[in-house]
């Protein structure tokens, strides 16, 4: 296939070297002439540096930078050309003017694709005289690393495009997933639900941006918090994202934004290109402040209170802890509840527990050494520290826990973090978005997370999942929380979140 390419900007440059060492000829072309040079210079280097490191032939390197052809006129005359990939800078007139000078100049039969995150396909392709020939191709950057791209067709898009289109990116070695024309599409979309509740913990002050990070990696096993995560793309580029998609779904509340990023936005706090986000960045930046010693008592006695607290006990037991039996705690004892979309204050309450030295446990397996311990505005200072402690303890010669204190709320942290992917994901499945194995496996090439949203609420279950999304919703009250007709169906039916299921078209 000859492909032109418009734009030779990082992005465009990526899509040149990925779809060359695929084996199509390619156009890449810009209104700067100095550009596309610049271009084709960092595509041979970066091929120069496949070969040094092995990951691919002299030979294959040089080839690959024989399909890739400088082009000084974006709006020259191609009959040859049968896709044209658009990747100039985010704005609807520029890329309309893009296109309008590309109809002019090349067959009618070339099948033009947007590279645009945020814009709408349909509004693009809106501006042509046959707004048919246009669909969405989202790489995502680096592109030859990031190897997952949205197909994404317009209102009006041919039918017989989508397939062309995802055929080309699998035929280059990336993955491909169909997705609606809608904010966000699906990548940006599913990635709200991580760092959406991530800011509402902060606002809360359940716990810092560093102890909320960690929690994210440790229990729920992310390879990023959601706070480094923000740091890296960019808190400007987080925001605007953040508040697109809000308001193209129209104000719905899973999706609802916060209001600590625009001061911080203003400030210039945008994370690593600014050298100060949520954290600090460079060579004067200061060190991370580390996690405070367990100082407590780790032989104190413990009662462990609740239906969700048999793993725990045992756990407990096998470290050497003392854990009381019995139906009450002895005047001595800490009380740990492992709660689960509930609060401690509201087992303290309804168990008659006391409220000096009960505190809550997050009840999910973690994905490493670490246990969060919830306290109340009521907690024992001292008493705390002790719990820390024994929450520490491990079995004879495994590595002890690191134990994050956090403030009560519903669910902890990684409980909502958890609720949050996986409600936003099910929500995109519910509007037929995209199709759920589409959604997990852009999440987890996309966004690298250990498992797809979807696959994530299956291995919890979905009748537990939905039961955490009650209990949050009834603790709070935040409509954010409401469980998604996906998954509450699929809990009644016994059905795994991951199967689309029958849809009424059997009938016809």
């Amino acid at each position: 296939m000859r492909i032109r390419i418009v734009g030779a900007g990082a992005m465009g440059r990526g899509i040149a070297q990925w779809a060359a060492v695929g084996g199509h000829t390619v156009e890449l072309c810009d209104v700067r002439t100095e550009a596309v040079t610049a271009g084709v210079d960092f595509v041979r280097s970066m091929l120069e540096r496949a070969v040094h490191k092995g990951r691919m032939s002299a030979e294959d390197s040089a080839a690959a930078l024989e399909r890739l052809v400088p082009l000084d006129d974006p709006w020259a005359p191609g009959p040859e050309v049968e896709l044209v990939v658009e990747a100039v800078r985010e704005d609807l007139d520029t890329k309309a003017e893009v296109f309008g000078k590309l109809e002019q100049a090349l067959p009618e039969s070339a099948v033009f694709a947007t590279n645009t995150s945020s814009l709408s396909v349909t509004r693009i392709a809106a501006s042509l005289r046959d707004p048919g020939r246009l669909a969405g191709l989202h790489f995502f950057n680096p592109v030859p690393l990031m190897k997952i791209v949205e197909v994404v067709p317009g209102a009006a898009t041919r039918p017989g495009i989508p397939p062309v289109l995802t055929a080309l990116v699998e035929s280059c070695g990336h993955r491909a997933v169909t997705v609606a024309d809608t904010p966000g599409f699906l990548v940006n979309h599913a990635g709200r639900g991580l760092v959406t509740e991530a800011l509402a913990l902060l606002e809360e002050s359940v716990a810092d941006p560093a102890g909320i990070d960690r929690i994210a990696r440790d229990v729920l096993g992310l390879r990023m918090g959601p706070f480094e995560l923000m740091d890296l793309t960019g808190l400007d580029v987080t925001a605007a994202v953040i508040d697109s998609i809000w308001q193209g779904f129209r104000h719905e509340a899973r999706l609802r934004p916060s209001f600590l990023t625009p001061n911080r936005v203003t400030a210039g706090l945008h994370g690593r290109k600014t050298g100060q986000g949520w954290f600090a960045y460079g060579p004067d930046a200061p060190a991370p402040a580390p996690e405070p010693p367990v100082t407590g008592d780790a032989g104190r006695p413990v009662f462990v209170a609740g239906e969700e607290g048999d793993a725990l006990r045992g756990e407990l037991t096998a470290a050497g802890a003392t854990v009381e039996s019995g139906t009450a705690p002895s005047e001595s004892a800490l009380v740990l509840v492992p709660v689960w979309g509930t609060t401690v204050a509201a087992a303290v309450a309804s168990l008659g527990l006391p409220a000096t030295r009960t505190f809550g446990v997050d009840p999910l397996p973690p994905a490493g050494r670490r246990r969060v311990l919830a306290v109340t505005p009521a907690s024992d200072p001292s008493a705390a520290r002790d719990a820390r402690a024994v929450l520490a303890r491990a079995a004879d010669g495994a590595e002890p826990f690191a134990v994050s204190v956090v403030r009560d709320t519903a669910g902890s942290v990684a409980q909502r973090l958890l609720a949050s992917v996986v409600s936003v994901a099910a929500s995109i499945a519910e509007r037929s978005l995209a199709a759920p194995a589409d959604i997990d496996l852009a999440v987890t090439t996309g966004l690298g997370y250990p498992v797809g949203p979807l696959a994530w609420g299956d291995r919890v279950g979905a009748a537990r999942m939905l039961e955490l999304q009650r209990s949050l919703h009834a603790a709070t009250g935040d409509p954010r929380h409401r469980p998604t007709r996906w998954l509450t169906e699929r809990a009644q039916l016994g059905l795994p979140l991951t199967r689309t299921g029958t849809s009424p078209d059997i009938c016809a």
